[in-house]
């Protein structure tokens, strides 16, 4: 079970921005705070990155501050280093998690588990459906004669880069919704076998939206990964998967950050009396990454064979006080639209700032 704790391991006084791209080298979701005897202090997951930059905190702030101001009492979950591997897996399934450090009779950090490396053969338990639908107008005259998906970004098509991005993640199902010109899609996927995956398609006769397709599909009981044909993206979605279940969401919504620089001094007015003026101001939101993951429960509020977008089944599971949440996009992502988007990608590709 023995695995390298160097670049797992980090100070109290570390900042946010160092946990960050510590968790982003080691691959594994977790950075372990421990002090200068190896004592484990706490630990700081992919989430409570994700939950900081949400939150508004300063990525300056040490790993101390992020570990004082966490919103409730915490005790990371450990076990001793001669634990069963029986055990440790029962201890993971009852509290949600994939990581539990291993200590020694001194409460020093000796090891890590992984649910990864305990489970053989481990699946990530998601499956996946892919919004492939669209017609790709803005992307003429490209997509005359194939489906927006399939251009190509590199040597393979957006949705190769895609379905490779969700098999290394451990997603074994694969749904495709189709409409547009579909047999372009069909006849270079097949069933999926070559990619890893198993592939099953839903066929939309007309335009259903970019929610409306799930109704085509049999309700399941399971989490779905809903993530548009067209975005490029180096998201973590087991990151992401971990991140839902610990907010008990019943719908996460994968969000950027997005500046918007204005060039212009801004006049606030009431009526015609100015009460404040703002020079070249710089306001920043968070935009819908087109990327979802759904509960079961879900499924009841998308109609069946009916449009219907995404903004309104948010909207529906609002109203209905359900739980939506949302997780803030760290990695690479880039949603092809329109001509500029496309020649970006394959800048991307080419100088190597994205490596799908």
């Amino acid at each position: 079970m023995s695995i390298q704790l160097e670049g797992l391991l980090i100070s109290p006084d570390s900042t946010i921005l160092e946990a960050m791209a510590c968790i982003d080298r080691n691959a594994k979701g977790i950075m372990l705070v421990v002090d200068d005897e190896t004592h484990l202090i706490g630990t700081i997951t992919d989430g409570d990155i994700r939950r900081s930059i949400l939150a508004g905190i300063d990525l300056n702030f040490t790993v101390q501050n992020l570990l004082d101001h966490r919103a409730t009492a915490y005790h990371p979950i450990t076990a001793p280093i001669d634990t069963p591997k029986s055990s440790l897996i029962r201890l993971m399934n009852e509290y949600s998690i994939r990581h539990i450090p291993l200590l020694d009779e001194k409460s020093r950090v000796v090891d890590l588990a992984l649910l990864s490396d305990l489970v053989k053969d481990y699946n990530t338990p998601l499956t996946a459906v892919i919004m492939a639908g669209g017609l790709g107008t803005r992307l003429r005259p490209l997509t005359n004669d194939l489906p927006k998906p399939m251009l190509p970004v590199g040597d393979r098509p957006i949705m190769d880069h895609l379905i490779t991005s969700l098999q290394n993640a451990g997603i074994r199902i694969v749904n495709i919704t189709t409409h547009y010109k579909p047999d372009k899609i069909r006849e270079y996927f097949r069933d999926g076998h070559d990619f890893g995956v198993k592939i099953n398609y839903v066929s939309e006769d007309r335009p259903l939206g970019t929610a409306g397709g799930l109704g085509l599909m049999p309700a399941k009981d399971e989490t779905l990964l809903v993530i548009n044909g067209d975005i490029l993206t180096q998201l973590n979605f087991r990151a992401m998967l971990d991140y839902h279940k610990e907010s008990r969401a019943d719908m996460t919504i994968a969000v950027r950050k997005y500046d918007l620089h204005i060039p212009y001094g801004i006049v606030e007015c009431d009526g015609p009396k100015v009460h404040r003026v703002q020079e070249k101001p710089l306001f920043s939101f968070f935009v819908n990454a087109g990327i979802y993951m759904i509960e079961p429960i879900v499924h009841s509020y998308i109609p069946n064979n009916r449009r219907f977008d995404m903004t309104d089944l948010i909207s529906c599971l609002l109203n209905e006080s359900l739980t939506v949440v949302s997780f803030p996009v760290i990695e690479y992502w880039l949603d092809i639209g329109q001509h500029e988007d496309y020649e970006r990608a394959q800048l991307d590709m080419l100088n190597g700032r994205c490596t799908l």
